[in-house]
């Protein structure tokens, strides 16, 4: 296993340390749906996903799948659904992972609040591309795309939050 540990605005793994941005709430143990917190924990990396029409798959030690205009991810507590992925059009309160501004272009999908799912603990907690300021996500890790490319190829399997 490749663990990467968060050290304020970096993710260091091995022998590399990546710039990175963090949920605009700062870093909490107990981490509630919509607070923009970034939880505490030791999360491992499920599964990689990413846009073929915008790049190649990236090189992963975890299973990788394209995504589609028709994917989402469910983050209201009350669904069935809650954290988990979902097809679109879809009745309850989502995201869309096929997004214009290219910060889903890659995506790995961290086991946060999944095994097993507590309403309300927070949803949709992922590694994804930044925004080109490193502006605040709403709970996820984000970094440059050479960077998540790098980190990924470098085997990553989980991200530590202390």
């Amino acid at each position: 296993m490749t663990i990467a540990r968060l050290e304020g605005q970096h993710l260091v793994l091995l022998c590399d340390r990546f710039r990175c941005a963090i949920g605009r709430g700062g870093i909490r143990g107990e981490k509630q749906e919509g607070d923009g917190a970034t939880p505490r924990a030791l999360m491992p990396l499920r599964r990689v996903l990413y846009r073929a029409d915008r790049g190649r798959a990236p090189v992963c030690a975890v299973p990788v799948e394209p995504i589609g205009p028709t994917d989402g991810w469910c983050d209201d507590p009350a669904d069935p659904a809650y954290n988990r992925p979902v097809t679109l059009p879809y009745a309850g309160r989502h995201e869309a992972m096929w997004r214009e501004d290219g910060l889903y272009d890659i995506v790995g999908v961290l086991g946060w609040n999944d095994d097993p799912v507590v309403r309300g603990r927070g949803s949709a907690i992922f590694l994804h591309v930044a925004r080109p300021d490193y502006a605040p996500t709403e709970g996820c890790i984000a970094l440059s795309p050479p960077d998540l490319r790098a980190a990924l190829a470098a085997g990553l399997s989980a991200i530590e939050v202390p």
